[in-house]
Parts: structure tokens; sequence; C-alpha cells
């Protein structure tokens, strides 16, 4: 691609993989054959498409396009404003800082002090708006792929046979182990579901890190005393691409039960896939799920209200299918990659 036809510049710093990763990639796959569009960091990045460096984006946005249009730098991290903040007061770059916003938590001085400096920011749901000092300009959710997440061909029950695990149907949990996950809460919830009915089955897909183990090992260790560990299982890191999308197909129930969260993605790839689900009031959770209809929200570290919800569930396995399909055409009216795409795509080509 030649340097004259980059209209956007995509700040990507982090190293190691993470949702916002994710969310750059899965929006750039969309984009790329629409813009010019070049990538500050080679982390991560697919072939075909260029990454620039610092210096080169400095010779790069000394002029305008062609057209006298500015160029569009796009930041979702902190260090990424400061990026296109030294690019555009020291070096005199001709660029729109966009930023997007997803915390949920109070802002930090120096947060505060870049939100105030950027051309234009964008919140990705109502939670995150709330915190914010400015009013956002443009709220736009994130949102998935319907092909990659799709109900399962043959139904539900079908999909979690082939799965292989132990039970009758499969509640999941998606996160890093770690205490702020909601991992503990999950456990703790349907412990005394479990020793009742069994029928469910959990799986606990994610990383542990080694700052966690403990918390870990204190967890397992409840669940051999309680004689649950051939059914509430620790799949470790899984495979975000290959076998997030196959598990997902196959569960009735994912919960997401953080403390706190910036967005939170499996939710949308359950309800996509026809998972109800069970999610604390955090994220962009409350904007997307309405209860009974698509799942339940509970509020955050609740665990009678966590078991609550989902005894609620698991007594009436049956409707859980019916509930997933009033899930995935809810995503598929508001929440789709397609739609996160192009609304970004009008905004860069507003912000120029």
């Amino acid at each position: 691609m030649e340097n004259k036809s980059i209209e956007v510049i995509l700040g990507n710093s982090n190293r190691r993989f993470s949702g916002v990763t994710s969310t750059m990639l899965r929006v750039l796959e969309h984009h790329k054959d629409k813009i010019g569009i070049a990538v500050m960091g080679k982390h991560h990045l697919p072939a075909d498409v260029p990454s620039i460096s610092f210096w080169k984006c400095v010779k790069l946005c000394r002029s305008t396009l062609p057209d006298g249009k500015f160029r569009v730098f796009h930041a979702r991290r902190n260090n990424e404003v400061i990026q296109a903040l030294i690019l555009k007061r020291i070096f005199k770059a001709k660029i729109k800082i966009i930023f997007t916003s997803t915390a949920q938590r109070e802002h930090t001085w120096i947060t505060r002090w870049l939100i105030k400096r950027v051309d234009c920011l964008v919140a990705t749901c109502s939670g995150a708006a709330a915190v914010l000092k400015r009013e956002p300009d443009a709220m736009i959710p994130h949102g998935v792929d319907l092909k990659t997440y799709r109900l399962p061909d043959d139904g539900k029950k079908t999909a979690w046979e082939l799965l292989g695990y132990p039970g009758e149907y499969g509640v999941g949990i998606f996160a890093r182990v770690r205490q702020q996950k909601g991992i503990g809460i999950l456990v703790d919830a349907m412990i005394p579901i479990m020793k009742e009915d069994p029928s469910p089955t959990i799986l606990i897909a994610g990383e542990t890190t080694k700052s966690h183990e403990k918390f870990v090992a204190d967890l397992k260790e409840k669940i051999r005393s309680e004689g649950l560990e051939k059914r509430i299982l620790f799949l470790g890191k899984v495979h975000y691409a290959e076998e997030v999308p196959k598990l997902m197909r196959g569960l009735s129930i994912v919960t997401a039960l953080s403390t706190i969260e910036g967005f939170g993605l499996p939710v949308l790839e359950a309800m996509a896939s026809g998972c109800a689900v069970v999610a604390s009031r955090t994220g962009a959770w409350e904007d997307i799920i309405v209860p009974d209809e698509h799942g339940l929200l509970v509020p955050c570290n609740d665990v009678k209200a966590a078991h609550e919800a989902l005894k609620k569930l698991t007594s009436n396995s049956s409707n859980l299918e019916k509930m997933g399909l009033k899930g995935r055409d809810r995503i598929a009216e508001g929440f789709t990659i397609e739609n996160e795409a192009s609304s970004l795509l009008e905004l860069y080509k507003s912000a120029q």
C-alpha cells in the first residue's frame, strides 16, 4: 500500500494478545478493503495488513491526504493516545485522534487529561459513557461475527454430546481464572444445584497466571471436597479462534460474573451461539440482555443472587434452547461485527 493511500492509523501497542487486540483485529478484517489502513505495531497482524513504525508515521503525517483531509489515528489504550499526541503536538502531524473508552471505573487523572485532548471520544456502552467527564461523540458497541459464533447444526443436545463431556448439558464461563472474573461465584452458586441435579456439567475455560494459582488451588480443593471434580472441569487456556466457538455451540448456559468488566464479548458470543446467559450488572451486559428473555442479570459479587438465577434456569432446562434462540436474534439485530465496523468507518470519514 502506498503511503499516500493510508487514511487511518491504528494503535497496536500491546505485545500480549488481549481483548483490545482481538477487537481491533476483528474490525480491521472488515475495514482493510474499504479504507487505507496501517497499524502502528506488528504484534499479531495478518500478513496482508501493513504495519508502520512511529518514525514512518511522523514522516507520513507531516502532510495531509491528497484531497487535503487529515488522517485518523484510532487509539484504544492510554499509551496509544500518548503516541498520537506526541505525533500531533511535537511533530505537527496532521491527524485527528479518536479514542475508544471501555472502562467503567473512575478514570485516573492521566486518562482524564488524555480524554480532554482527543478530537473524538467513543464509548462502547452506557456504563462506559457514565464514567466519562466528557460527553462521548459516539456510542459504538462491539459486535461478533455471526458466522463464527453460530447455532449448532443439530441442536444443543447433539453439540454437547460431540464435545464428549459428562452430563446432559453444559454451563460455561470464559475468562482468565481469577477472583474478579467471578469464577468462584459460579462454583459456589452451582455446588448446591449440582449436588441435587446430575444433569449440568461446568466448563471453566481460561488461563491461570502465576499470581492466581493459589486462588485456583483453593477452588479445586473445595470442588474435590464436594465430590464434583468430574463435573466441574478446568480446561485451561483454550484457542480463541478454534476452540471457543465450538464450546459455545455445545453449551446451554454461559455465565459472566465479573465484579468489574470493560465490555465483555463472551456474552455476545454466547448469545450468538444460542446460549442462555447469566451475567453480572457490569460491562455492556445490561445494555444487551433482557432478563427472562435472553437470560438473567444479577448484582456483582453476589453468590446468593447467582445461585437463584442459575437455579431458575437449570430447573427449566427444556426452555434454555428457546431462550438461546431469542439471544441469537438480539445479537443479529444490533451487535454484529458488521454493525461495529460500519459505524467506525462512518466515524473515520466524518472525523477527517
